[in-house]
This record gives structure tokens, C-alpha cells and sequence, in this order.
């Protein structure tokens, strides 16, 4: 069996590409920062969640392989095992936001990484309280 990903909570209040990036690495929030910044990509830049460039450039810095496009989300089941979502997706002064998270479906389990600080549980199975928009298939090269 292999080991089980774990979620990564980001330390900044809009760090959850980051964050996601991290948790399909398997790295700290704290390395993986470090290695988003030397790449210059911060939490703070805007694009890092109304855009998708800057979370598939710093996971191919990882030598982790990202889908080409978004694909639009129709159901839990058709989700391939490991994907970027996008929820909380929402239009801003005409410029789309999201919150990114990651599903990933291991040893017969599905569910969601969810970095986001305040919640009680971060390893998430409340599929019918997330709505995502869209999906990126992700592939790790382990």
C-alpha cells in the first residue's frame, strides 16, 4: 500500500495554491513557499487563484505532470485519482476567484485536501458541500 497523502495547511491567507501544490509534492507549506517565491509566484499575487499558470508552473517544478486544460466538473465518480479543484469559484469586478483544493483517491478512499486554516478537518469526505467548477487531472510520478 502506498503512503497516504496528507493535506498541507497554508499559512497564509490566500496560500491554498500553494498549499495544493505542497500537498501533491508531499512537501511543507513552508518549502514549498520558498520554492514558489524563487520562481516568483506568491501567495499574494492574485493570478495564483483567479489564474492556473502559476500553480502548473510550480507543480512541473516538482516534475509533477498537469492536464492541459480545466475540465468542467459533472460528478465525483468521473474524477481521475488525483486532480486540482476549483471551488468557491466566483467572479470578482469580472475576474474569476477559486479556492483550490485536491482530490485524490487512494487505497479505495476518496476525498478532498482542503488547506484552508480554520476548518476542523482538512482530509475532507463532505462531497455534497463542495461544489466545485472545474478540475486539472494531475499525474505524481511515483
Amino acid at each position: 500500500m502506498k503512503s497516504v497523502m496528507k493535506p498541507v495547511i497554508q499559512l497564509e491567507r490566500s496560500g491554498c495554491g500553494i498549499a495544493s501544490a505542497a500537498a501533491i509534492a508531499g512537501l511543507s507549506y513552508t518549502r514549498a513557499r520558498a520554492v514558489a517565491n524563487a520562481l516568483g509566484i506568491f501567495a499574494h499575487d492574485e493570478r495564483l487563484w483567479s489564474e492556473t499558470a502559476h500553480a502548473r508552473k510550480l507543480l512541473h517544478h516538482f516534475g509533477i505532470r498537469t492536464g492541459p486544460g480545466e475540465i468542467p466538473f459533472h460528478s465525483w465518480d468521473t474524477l481521475p485519482d488525483l486532480a486540482l479543484l476549483a471551488i468557491k469559484w466566483h467572479l470578482e469586478k469580472g475576474r474569476p476567484y477559486w479556492h483550490w483544493v485536491v482530490f485524490v483517491r487512494e487505497n479505495g478512499q476518496a476525498r478532498v485536501l482542503d488547506s484552508k486554516r480554520s476548518l476542523r478537518t482538512h482530509s475532507r469526505g463532505d462531497f455534497g458541500r463542495i461544489k466545485p467548477k472545474w478540475y486539472i487531472p494531475v499525474t505524481r510520478g511515483d
